[in-house]
């Protein structure tokens, strides 16, 4: 009971520096915006807000200037048992890729962010 008490204080703490220190989202032209945001196309995030991991990740998605969808494990038990059903256990994040009707789930956030540059970048 007060380990969970101390990781959400935690997590506030972690979510508010973020948010406080937050890097401006790149900028580029219309059309490639477009072009870098259809990239992102069938991916999600399955993530929580206090999680230090998914912060690093969401500030990276933030950073790209491009939409994912962010699924909360937390808020919803839809997405926890996708999860769980999907990638076989329940961590986050979690990258949910599905490209040309196949998934694939990635987990670890250095693992996901440089996916997500290396995307954005082809």
């Amino acid at each position: 009971m007060l380990i969970k008490l101390i990781r959400n204080a935690l997590g506030t703490v972690v979510v508010f520096v973020d948010w406080v220190t937050r890097p401006k989202a790149m900028q580029r032209s219309p059309t490639e915006q477009s072009r870098v945001q259809s990239t992102m196309n069938g991916l999600s995030l399955y993530q929580f807000r206090a999680c230090p991991f998914c912060v690093k990740t969401r500030r990276a998605i933030h950073t790209l200037g491009v939409d994912i969808e962010l699924r909360d494990i937390n808020k919803d038990t839809k997405y926890r048992e996708e999860l769980r059903q999907g990638a076989g256990k329940v961590k986050v994040p979690c990258l949910r890729i599905e490209e040309n009707r196949e998934v694939r789930w990635m987990y670890e956030s250095n693992d996901i962010i440089e996916y997500l540059n290396q995307r954005a970048s082809a």
